[in-house]
C-alpha cells in the first residue's frame, strides 16, 4: 500500500517539485550560456585557426572559461538534489526549501546566461583581434575574467540561499 504523504500548509506535496524547478533552471540556463560561449568564441577560433594555426592553445581560454559555467550550475543542481527526497521517506521539505531552492537554481543559472553570453562575445573578437595584434591578449583575458565573475556570484549566492534553507 502506498504511503500517502502529510499535506499542510507549511509542506504542501507539490514543494519538492518547485525545489526540482529550480534543479531544472540551473541546469537549462546554466548550460545554454555554457554553450553559448563555447559556440561563440569557437567560430572565432576557427577563423583564426584557418590563417594562424599557431594560435589555437591559446585562443583556447574563452572555451574554458564557459565550461566553467557549466560546472558552476551543475554544483547547485548536485547541493539542491540531496536536499530532495522520494515521497514517504520521511523527509520533510517545506514550501520555503522549495523557493530558496528555486532561486538557488535561478540565480546560478541566469548569471550563468549573461556570463555565457558575455564570454561568447568578447572570445570571439577577441581572439579575432589577437590574431592581428598580439598585445591584446592580456586585454581579452581580463574582460573575459569580468564576464566570467558573473557567474560565479551567481554560483556564491545560489550557495548561501542554498544554506539558508537547510534552517
Amino acid at each position: 500500500m502506498a504511503e500517502i504523504m502529510a499535506d499542510s500548509e507549511l509542506a504542501p506535496k507539490f514543494a519538492p517539485f518547485i525545489g526540482m524547478a529550480g534543479i531544472a533552471a540551473a541546469m537549462i540556463f546554466g548550460s545554454a550560456g555554457a554553450a553559448y560561449g563555447t559556440a561563440k568564441s569557437g567560430i572565432g577560433i576557427a577563423g583564426v585557426g584557418t590563417f594562424r594555426p599557431d594560435l589555437i592553445m591559446k585562443c583556447l581560454i574563452p572555451v574554458v572559461m564557459s565550461g566553467i559555467i557549466a560546472v558552476y550550475a551543475l554544483v547547485v543542481a548536485v547541493l539542491i538534489a540531496q536536499d530532495l527526497g522520494p515521497p514517504g521517506s520521511g523527509q520533510h521539505y517545506s514550501l520555503f526549501n522549495g523557493f530558496m531552492h528555486l532561486a538557488c537554481g535561478l540565480s546560478v543559472g541566469l548569471t550563468g546566461l549573461a556570463a555565457g553570453y558575455c564570454i561568447g562575445i568578447v572570445g570571439d573578437k577577441g581572439v579575432r583581434s589577437f590574431m592581428l595584434q598580439s598585445r591584446i591578449f592580456v586585454g581579452m583575458v581580463l574582460i573575459l575574467i569580468f564576464g566570467e565573475v558573473l557567474g560565479l556570484y551567481g554560483l556564491i549566492v545560489a550557495l548561501i540561499l542554498n544554506t539558508k534553507s537547510k534552517g
